[in-house]
């Protein structure tokens, strides 16, 4: 049997966590607005706002959104300005770089024109581009929705642990009382009054790491939320009711169909191949047409009109660019089944996850806290009338602190895996 005072010092990591089922039905009330801290979805709302991670991934989708329309434009005209004969040797003239002044003048205008079709495809590839960047943005969020969610699980397990833990101390101290007035009658010997006054003080230093582990994570939540790691956070309230059962089968099929890191691959093989496409659309001209207008020095102005035709003389070159587009594809398409199975692999892991957490808290809150906490009545009632001695009092309420904190962690451990859950079921908070 373990030592009584291995037993308290596990009394100190839970601290009274014997109010535990109780206060998972109880929280703070919503008044008209929740205060920011309560809730996850608060601070995700929060996030979507004022974090500057989220903020560049926004500003990309969006710069992306805007470069669809100028992918498909014309490209732009050329001016140029001809000036013949600028020595004036055939008037006799002195040289001169001034238009007019010069044995003739020539402005001429020309517009490049891609072949058929290049310009629907550009705008096409780079539309495609911009559907990924802006589902690269939604899985941004939903991976910054799980930290939050995770982070949010960690201050309110802190949070609980710390008001738990100031229950265990008033526990111990009523023990304590009780031992003084037994050692007062000779009922008890002073060591067990010392043990008790020393796990007193153990819960107090524990209370203390516990606190700090509470601005820890109160730091880290407002880290991504935007604000000075000092900003104040409310007490969190206790969250939803888990979901009595999931299905892998339709999260699988949600996740597939909704899942935005998925949808970005599949917007990166639509993009390669409108860019294949493209690429061998190469293989046939491009055009360009040009109006000049001449003018003379001292004689009639005239006009011209040009017609361009550019020459794809380097197929060995288009070649290589056309395997590399064919090329390309392939490993778009070796991507997206690769980023699936990655996810459906993950998705897998947190459901058993979630599926074991569910089953141990059934089984801790329906079979274990019973017998724990008949245990430590009865010994108290014993420890009262002296059929038991001191020991045996901390053991039970050492077993009784055990399963609660077992109940706590099982209960976050499950609250972690949701939250993975839903980030791979695809789903936008």
């Amino acid at each position: 049997m373990k030592s009584p005072n291995v037993g308290l010092r596990s009394l100190h990591r839970a601290a009274g966590i014997f109010v535990f089922a109780a206060s998972l039905g109880t929280g703070l009330a919503y008044g008209q607005s929740a205060a920011l801290g309560t809730d996850a979805a608060g601070l995700i709302e929060q996030a979507r706002l004022n974090n500057p991670a989220f903020a560049v991934d926004r500003a990309e989708a969006a710069a992306a959104r805007e470069r669809v329309g100028p992918a498909g434009a014309l490209p732009d005209p050329n001016f140029q300005i001809e000036l013949m004969d600028f020595t004036n040797t055939m008037r006799g003239g002195s040289t001169t770089l001034v238009p007019g002044e010069v044995g003739e003048t020539r402005y001429r205008i020309i517009q490049p024109l891609p072949g058929w079709g290049k310009r629907d495809l550009a705008a096409q590839a780079a539309g495609a581009r911009a559907d990924q960047a802006g589902a690269n943005r939604d899985a941004a969020w939903l991976n910054l929705t799980a930290e939050i969610k995770a982070a949010w699980l960690r201050y309110y397990a802190a949070d609980r642990e710390a008001v738990l833990n100031r229950d265990g101390l008033a526990l111990l101290q009523s023990l304590e009382e009780i031992t003084l007035s037994r050692y007062r009658l000779g009922l008890l010997p002073q060591q067990a009054v010392l043990r008790a006054q020393r796990e007193i003080t153990s819960q107090r230093l524990a209370l203390v790491g516990i606190e700090q582990r509470r601005r820890s994570m109160a730091s880290a939540l407002n880290a991504l939320l935007g604000r000075a790691p000092g900003s104040e956070l409310a007490p969190p309230q206790d969250p939803a009711p888990l979901p009595q059962a999931l299905a892998l089968a339709e999260l699988v099929e949600r996740a597939r169909a909704t899942n935005p890191m998925i949808a970005a691959e599949e917007r990166g093989i639509e993009a390669a191949r409108i860019e294949r496409d493209r690429t061998w659309l190469d293989r046939y001209p491009d055009f360009s047409v040009g109006l000049t207008n001449n003018r003379p020095r001292g004689g009639e102005q005239s006009w011209d009109v040009m017609f361009e035709v550019m020459i794809p003389l380097q197929q060995s070159a288009r070649r290589a660019r056309e395997r590399e587009a064919a090329l390309m594809v392939t490993a778009a398409d070796a991507k997206r089944a690769a980023a699936e199975s990655k996810l459906l692999g993950e998705l897998a892991t947190a459901y058993a996850a979630y599926s074991s957490g569910h089953e141990t808290l059934q089984l801790l809150r329906g079979t274990l806290m019973p017998q724990a906490e008949a245990t430590r009545d009865a010994t108290r009632t014993a420890f009262a009338t002296g059929r038991v001695d001191f020991d045996t009092v901390l053991e039970a309420e050492r077993q009784l602190v055990d399963t609660r904190m077992a109940m706590l962690q099982a209960d976050i451990d499950t609250r972690m895996a949701l939250a993975e859950i839903e980030k791979f079921a695809g789903e936008l908070p």
